[in-house]
């Protein structure tokens, strides 16, 4: 039997990291729904188009061809753009290609078509409230902005992304407030959602925290994982 978890929350708030983890522990399949937007900026961006500008950008989708492989690789029309996707010029961007209700849309296809094939984990910010509103699961995971500006920062550090902890901390509140402003489909907490601060917390302990939430709904629900 099929089972979906569902983790939203604002922009590093670790989602990737923890929803990643956990589905190595449970053997599902993880959905990162951040990367396919982060995928479509980057593909925007290399065209030279203006992120802000929702015609210029609605218009490239039917050239726009995303996939997810193993071991967290993205694909953009059949390049590699794992690394890029994480750069500062996309992050600054992310949020307005996904505030565009065409862009979603297309995106929402794909991503609803993996779930219905595999027990997944997907993670983003509309997961638990329009992509997979019947989750078994759904996790809201939250922090606060400078516990999420230090994550982000470190992890762009490890990863050779250059950047500053100011320029993060800036990102973070901007994409805070366009993805809980945009008109269609914006994040929020569904009514139904496990809300999580991990603003204190390790990694290894919100891990255990999403596991345990998960074992303990799917045995209630009669479901053997």
């Amino acid at each position: 039997m099929k089972f979906a978890v569902a983790i939203d929350g604002p922009a590093a708030a670790g989602k990737s990291t923890i929803a990643k983890k956990v589905a190595e522990i449970l053997n599902f399949t993880y959905i990162d729904t951040g990367a396919m937007y982060r995928a479509f900026t980057w593909y925007c961006l290399e065209k030279g188009l203006d992120c802000q500008n929702h015609d210029e950008c609605v218009k490239v989708i039917p050239e726009v061809t995303i996939k997810l492989r193993p071991n967290h690789v993205v694909l953009c029309n059949g390049i590699d753009v794992t690394k890029q996707i994480r750069e500062t010029r996309v992050s600054g961007n992310v949020s307005y290609i996904a505030s565009y209700k065409e862009i979603r849309l297309a995106l929402v296809e794909q991503q609803r078509a993996m779930a219905s094939k595999h027990s997944v984990i997907m993670d983003g910010r509309d997961i638990g409230t329009y992509v997979l509103p019947n989750a078994e699961v759904k996790i809201f995971q939250i922090a606060s902005v400078e516990t999420r500006a230090i994550r982000r920062y470190k992890e762009n550090m490890e990863k050779g992304i250059p950047c500053t902890l100011e320029e993060i901390k800036e990102d973070v509140k901007k994409r805070d407030y366009i993805d809980s402003h945009r008109d269609f489909a914006p994040l929020k907490a569904a009514e139904d959602s496990i809300e999580l601060d991990t603003s204190n917390m390790s990694i290894d302990e919100v891990v255990d925290a999403v596991v345990s939430i998960i074992k303990k709904t799917a045995k209630e629900k009669g479901i053997d994982l």
